[in-house]
């Protein structure tokens, strides 16, 4: 436990869960689209989905979708930011089947009709847990430096990834594989220490079947 998690983070208020840990929900969706989002639908669950408004969740995980951190002012006009920046924004509350009360799912769409679907909870103090990417499952805190590597499920696809971190000095502080079939999509998400070079970045996403590998930095 760090000081932050005593004293809370420096955010725009009113509520950590519902506006600290909503922006960084947005941020990471944003950053694993790796585009401008030019469309949101976001399905609000629980305690999100009863009390939105009144906490201000709607326009904080409208400002992280923008890009704006937690201790940002234009949190407040978040709405009004995305109507300057040409971003759809729907929101739809409906019950997600064994979530966090403080669960979203938010789906990003790119002018290119490139499209991303993330559900993660905002757990108190800020802090945040993506568990689910494009239906499959993760594990991502924000609270470490992460890669998301999307890739098909052959033999030497993990080993290649690994190995090659390995080689260039990177640590792995944990990993997890989810995989819907075998020998389909899978997507591994790893936790490292220290920081991540675009050059490690670009390298591993040339590797034989890898489909795409984004960083979410520490937030």
């Amino acid at each position: 436990m760090n000081i932050f998690d005593i004293i809370g983070p420096v955010m725009i208020g009113p509520s950590s869960s519902h506006t600290a840990g909503a922006a960084r929900l947005g941020y990471v969706a944003r950053t694993i689209l790796g585009k401008e989002p030019v469309k949101a639908v976001i399905q609000l669950s629980g305690s999100f989905a009863q009390t939105y408004r009144g906490h201000g969740t709607d326009k904080a995980l409208i400002a992280g979708i923008l890009g704006f951190p937690p201790d940002d002012v234009r949190i407040r006009d978040s709405f009004d930011h995305a109507a300057q920046a040409g971003l759809d924004c729907q929101f739809v509350c409906e019950n997600i089947p064994n979530a966090h009360p403080n669960t979203a799912r938010i789906t990003l769409t790119s002018a290119d009709r490139e499209t991303v679907t993330v559900q993660g909870a905002s757990v108190g103090g800020g802090n945040i847990l993506v568990d689910e990417l494009n239906g499959m499952a993760v594990h991502v805190t924000g609270q470490n430096n992460t890669l998301v590597v999307l890739h098909q499920d052959k033999p030497g696809a993990i080993a290649a990834v690994t190995n090659f971190m390995a080689y260039s000095g990177v640590n792995i502080g944990s990993f997890r594989l989810a995989r819907p079939q075998k020998g389909g999509t899978a997507v591994m998400t790893i936790e490292v220490d220290g920081e991540i070079s675009n050059l490690l970045i670009e390298t591993l996403s040339i590797l034989p079947n890898i489909i795409h590998v984004v960083l979410i930095r520490a937030v």
